[in-house]
């Protein structure tokens, strides 16, 4: 069965409704901003976070908030309640042309593995970041044995930054959103779905600053969209490097109240801006060397408190001087070395690089030290829990093979 003789019309697509996976800060936005853009949505998490991450959006809803910078002035605010919300993968997905996962990339194979017995033919699943999200649910697809057709792939990043905010330590309703991005990298697993796949997103809600902006931006293949997910290298060099004002913030300097620390306030500079760089470089010369794309930045772009995040939703020429105060709304963090920042961007970012520099002869020094660091910091050994390209079902191919199953989907 072709994945051709189903309907991909943006038209058709939105006849159905579309499914989330996920109940953290990204899955709650993207799911109301798709219902308040026009879509019909499903949102599900599976326990044992439901019981958190759920509970009561029934009564509640998801309240969109903030003041998110766009170069284009877009905006949506409002109250989303959704057409069914549940813990149930089967329930969720049933009839729905387009699945949208949004979790950490750590939390993949549990979804993964309720998602492939309920997948049903003609799907199109779109991993919010992809974080080589892509390259797992394929394998997994292979080990249990499924067949059905379906279209996969990712992107670099989300639609925007958002938080949920809280109240005495009580998650709240209201995601409030920092920014909406402009342009997003994406692509399918196999490249021969790509177009299918990228042009589906103008019927997703979220997508909407996009479409209504710069559009999408096509990648290589889905490990150009890893190499093109900015938070390994925005977040890794940022949080070790500027630990000692993040874990003094609100006790020596900062006031009293830790959580108004931000990473891009408070730690970002021109060294911190240098090792960003240095990082980028040893990534471009990875991807050179594999002969897959990645999205190019100039060094300026690094030399700013938007460093490259600032592109994404206000263009190229976002520049903002270290010497200028950069007020994001509130404390952005992160709070705690044990962040995600660290605990997902080091365990498969930086881990994945330093595999792929083994296997191509690429020295990825800078990296490496952000895995050391990161390491001691924590108490981890990443450099043994770190993902590896085994996870990702392309250990074992030489270069030649790899290209070739990212661009057809032949696998040895």
């Amino acid at each position: 069965m072709s994945t051709e003789q189903f309907d991909y019309s943006i038209e058709g697509l939105k006849k159905s409704p579309v499914a989330v996976l996920g109940g953290g800060t990204v899955a709650k936005t993207v799911a109301a901003d798709c219902k308040l853009g026009g879509n019909q949505v499903h949102l599900c998490d599976i326990e044992p976070f439901a019981e958190k991450s759920i509970a009561g959006l029934e009564k509640t809803g998801i309240t969109l908030t903030g003041n998110p910078k766009n170069k284009y002035g877009f905006r949506r605010f409002g109250k989303a309640h959704f057409d069914l919300i549940t813990t149930d993968v089967a329930e969720c997905v049933k009839g729905c042309r387009l699945v949208i996962v949004a979790v950490p990339s750590i939390a993949h194979e549990a979804f993964f593995e309720k998602l492939i017995p309920n997948l049903e033919d003609g799907m199109i699943i779109h991993i919010i970041p992809d974080n080589y999200g892509s390259l797992k649910l394929r394998k997994k697809m292979r080990e249990l044995g499924s067949a059905k057709k379906v279209i996969i792939g990712g992107w670099s990043s989300a639609p925007y930054g958002t938080r949920v905010e809280t109240e005495g330590g009580v998650m709240t309703s209201d995601c409030w959103l920092v920014y909406r991005a402009i342009t997003l990298r994406g692509a399918s697993l196999p490249t021969t779905d790509q177009k299918v796949f990228l042009e589906s997103s103008k019927a997703l809600g979220c997508f909407d600053s996009i479409t209504e902006g710069d559009g999408y931006s096509s990648g290589n293949t889905v490990l150009d969209i890893g190499f093109s997910n900015v938070n390994p290298v925005l977040h890794c060099p940022g949080t070790l490097l500027g630990v000692g004002v993040m874990e003094n913030w609100g006790r020596i300097f900062g006031g009293n109240d830790k959580y108004t620390y931000s990473i891009y306030s408070h730690a970002y500079c021109e060294s911190i801006a240098e090792v960003q760089y240095a990082f980028y470089q040893e990534e471009v010369a990875l991807a050179d060397k594999i002969g897959v794309g990645i999205q190019y930045f100039p060094k300026k772009n690094f030399l700013s408190r938007t460093s490259i995040l600032g592109p994404e939703y206000m263009g190229d020429d976002c520049i903002v001087p270290f010497d200028e105060q950069w007020p994001t709304g509130f404390g952005t963090g992160p709070f705690t070395i044990q962040n995600r920042y660290i605990t997902e961007d080091v365990l498969v970012g930086c881990h994945i690089y330093h595999e792929l520099g083994k296997k191509y002869g690429v020295p990825t020094p800078v990296i490496d030290s952000m895995i050391t660091l990161a390491s001691v910091m924590t108490g981890q050994d990443y450099y043994k829990t770190g993902i590896t390209l085994d996870d990702l079902g392309i250990g074992h191919l030489d270069p030649e093979q790899l290209l070739q199953y990212l661009n057809e989907g032949i696998i040895g």
